[in-house]
């Protein structure tokens, strides 16, 4: 039975809910309500007992998905062990023997900021509240500390090989893979969309050429000048967060915190994926191509994740930071920390699955080849995604919401599913970047200590240049076909707006210029 437009209603719904409630969790649950009620006949009620039986509860209870969430709440136990360790508090400190200059101090705060790849949370937080006694002591304004904390957790941890986000977005790809009946490793797509990528590389570029050339523009600049003139690195208006949440956070005496206790498990989590790789991929009876292109990945990240988690709970008992039971419990919070993940992931294949019920995907690619330029396809998947994550504050609820669409565009498109992939998850990341109410923002604003209102007033300028950028980058990866050629103008674009919008917007004097190292 075919739909035709209106197999677009579940996920319209969504995706309105989502603007309108600016919480995606009931706008997912209602998009499959609506979807399990059209299958059912226009019966709610059997369309509600249908949500459950045919799609939320299958889409928990297959291999794969049982996979993801398993190595997500892993994930979670990871990042609780790395914070209840101390291991970032070492690195930092180690970091601020270093520091000696404003332009030193914000590029430290880059280098910690790619560092912990690994949690956008977890990024946000640390980074903000273990530079900003640096910082400040450097004149750096609090607006600067955030804008670089908020700009570099959440692309970070889309171009690492392992986080959260890529466990998170793995699921959504194995998902539809399956859905569309098409062999492939999630990880290996996954890898291949990282130089794809494009908004999140411009970003991590205009905040380094920020940092080297101190060339800041719009309210950066004049809180810039502020800092430096003044050494006020708060306007005399803010108010900011009362790092309730950094409070929150269980640190221990820095005598005890060791950079050993992060880098030792991280290094066992990245080191152990490639040999998990070929051993899944029945590696040596399959070539290496073969066994890489075959290997589980899921499962491969699951115990790489699984053993990092061991090695970091040993570590922690072994310099006496909690015993067993206080080990047993990080745990239970590790897990606790990733419900929301949980549940927007469930939702997220179920509306997956109901759309495939529906055939929106077949009604969307027939309207896409009849009507819009394959070039275009991966321009409209930035902005949709930019849009929805915008307006609603989150990019897993954006991800979750425009990969299922996305993936079979592209592929009925004959279009590359990596630069369709990636094009989403750059949309996410600069729409969260310019809205107030994502999650990532508040919490870089809490981590750094700055007025909210201020950190987003001073950081929109700075991602929309990179966002104008990105757009360039994809049209031309669209129309030539080559992501090389796609990159290198998104960043000949990059430093042709910075540049002008220096001269036209800088708001910083000669006099000023000679106060900067």
């Amino acid at each position: 039975m075919s739909f035709g437009p209106l197999s677009l209603l579940p996920p319209v719904l969504a995706i309105v809910l989502a603007l309108a409630t600016r919480n995606v969790i009931p706008a997912l649950f209602c998009g499959v309500w609506l979807g399990a009620t059209m299958l059912s006949g226009g019966n709610p009620a059997a369309g509600l007992y249908d949500s459950f039986n045919d799609f939320i509860i299958p889409s928990v209870g297959d291999e794969w998905s049982v996979t993801v969430l398993i190595y997500c709440g892993l994930f979670g136990v990871l990042i609780t062990v790395l914070q209840r360790t101390g291991g970032a508090q070492a690195i930092a400190r180690a970091i601020s023997e270093r520091v000696a200059s404003r332009r030193g101090a914000q590029g430290a705060t880059l280098g910690l900021g790619m560092l912990i790849f690994f949690e956008d949370y977890f990024n946000a937080l640390t980074v903000g509240s273990v530079m900003r006694p640096i910082t400040d002591r450097m004149k750096v304004s609090r607006e600067k500390l955030a804008y670089i904390v908020d700009s570099t957790s959440a692309p970070m941890c889309l171009l690492g090989p392992v986080s959260t986000w890529v466990v998170f977005v793995m699921g959504l790809i194995g998902t539809q893979l399956t859905e569309m009946d098409v062999s492939g490793s999630e990880y290996l797509i996954y890898l291949s969309s990282i130089p794809l990528n494009f908004y999140a590389w411009l970003a991590l570029g205009l905040i380094a050429f920020i940092v080297i050339t101190q060339w800041d523009f719009g309210p950066m600049a004049r809180a810039e000048h502020r800092a430096r003139t003044t050494g006020e690195v708060l306007a005399k208006d803010a108010t900011p967060p009362s790092d309730r949440e950094v409070a929150e956070m269980d640190v221990i005496p820095e005598a005890q915190a060791r950079k050993r206790n992060m880098l030792v498990p991280i290094a066992v989590l990245v080191l152990m994926i490639p040999p998990m790789f070929l051993w899944t991929g029945n590696y040596p009876e399959n070539d290496l191509v073969t066994a890489v292109g075959e290997a589980n990945g899921g499962l491969s990240i699951l115990i790489a994740t699984f053993v990092a988690v061991v090695v970091g709970l040993v570590m922690g008992m072994q310099q006496k930071l909690f015993d067993f039971r206080e080990s047993m419990d990080i745990v239970v919070a590790g897990i606790k920390s990733m419900t929301l993940v949980y549940i927007i992931l469930t939702l997220a294949w179920s509306i997956g699955s109901v759309t495939s019920e529906l055939g929106t995907a077949d009604y969307l690619v027939t309207l896409a080849e009849a009507n819009i330029a394959p070039s275009l396809v991966p321009v409209l998947l930035f902005l949709i995604g930019a849009l929805v994550a915008f307006t609603t504050g989150t990019s897993y609820g954006t991800f979750a919401i425009m990969i299922p669409i996305a993936m079979p565009v592209a592929m009925a498109m004959d279009l590359s599913l990596s630069l369709a992939i990636a094009a989403v998850l750059s949309g996410g990341i600069f729409g969260d970047h310019c809205s107030p109410i994502s999650d990532t923002t508040i919490l870089s604003s809490a981590g750094s200590s700055c007025d909210h209102i201020d950190h987003v007033r001073t950081q929109l300028p700075y991602a929309v240049c990179a966002g104008l950028a990105g757009i360039l980058a994809f049209f031309i990866a669209g129309l030539s076909g080559s992501a090389l050629v796609g990159g290198l103008a998104g960043a000949v674009a990059l430093v042709v707006t910075a540049v002008v919008l220096r001269t036209l917007w800088g708001g910083a004097s000669p006099r000023d210029e000679a106060l900067v190292d």
